[in-house]
């Protein structure tokens, strides 16, 4: 596959769909669809995956330097994003993550989020709906 860039930025919550539900919910593995703007997406290829688990503003400096470098790899209460490049039925390429951070003290689950929509970066662009 060629590089891939950026064309649109949206950062929505979306509702994610599992067959079959993650282990542990605050460290999941990629879904396999979504709903967003009230349209579903079944995702049918998982292109790539990372995380970042670094701390920011004044998070970053809550910890010392040897348990922030350990949180940094594993990751640490409510800190942190799973981020998955996917492919829709259609053709589309999208980034989604899961931020770890809840809510609020009355629901302290995450939320997911799309991100980011791409397109190869030879001029073709991936199907539109």
């Amino acid at each position: 596959m060629t590089d891939l860039i950026p064309i649109h930025f949206y950062d929505d919550v979306i509702k994610v769909q599992f067959d079959e539900a993650p282990v542990r919910e605050k460290a999941p593995h990629c879904p396999n669809g979504f709903v967003w703007d009230e349209q579903t997406y079944r995702i049918t290829a998982t292109l790539s995956e990372w995380t970042d688990f670094s701390r920011k503003g004044k998070m970053a400096k809550n910890m010392r330097p040897a348990h922030a470098e350990a949180a940094s790899i594993r990751g640490s209460l409510n800190v942190g994003r799973y981020y998955f490049r996917v492919q829709v039925e259609s053709g589309r390429i999208f980034d989604i993550y899961y931020d770890r951070a809840m809510k609020s003290v009355d629901d302290r689950k995450g939320q997911w989020f799309i991100y980011r929509e791409l397109e190869q970066s030879n001029g073709t662009t991936t199907a539109k709906q």
